[in-house]
């Protein structure tokens, strides 16, 4: 019964990551908050889940001709050599501290989106 509270965990993940919300907002809280997974290895899930994601969205948005790629390298080597310490920082934290600023990024997350929604809402005119 458990590998089902898995998989709806991965569906609601990848529906959100899909979507163009970040999947990990859902998936990481889920498995460790419901689910009770460690938090290294839930992030490490999120992680693991985001590559195919990420590879079949950019083979879209190239078939879309929504890929642009002037300056991409720009973008990619400092995206590359951050990502590789972030790994190793959240590797040496522990689980606590991990999920503190998991909180705290979900929090300034959820704070932005509400401003772009109201704002998007002020502009309309009902």
């Amino acid at each position: 019964m458990g590998f089902i509270y898995f998989l709806i965990a991965g569906f609601l993940g990848g529906l959100l990551g899909g979507m163009g919300m970040g999947g990990g907002t859902i998936l990481i809280p889920l498995l460790t908050v419901f689910l009770g997974v460690e938090q290294h290895i839930a992030q490490a899930a999120n992680l693991i889940a985001f590559l195919p994601m990420a590879l079949i969205s950019l083979n879209i948005h190239k078939k879309e001709g929504l890929l642009k790629t002037n300056g991409a390298f720009v973008i990619i080597i400092p995206a590359v050599i951050f990502s590789v310490l972030g790994s190793m920082l959240a590797v040496a934290l522990p689980a606590n501290i991990l999920k503190k600023l998991l909180g705290a990024f979900l929090i300034a997350l959820a704070i932005k989106r509400a401003k772009v929604v109201i704002s998007s809402l002020s502009k309309k005119s009902f």
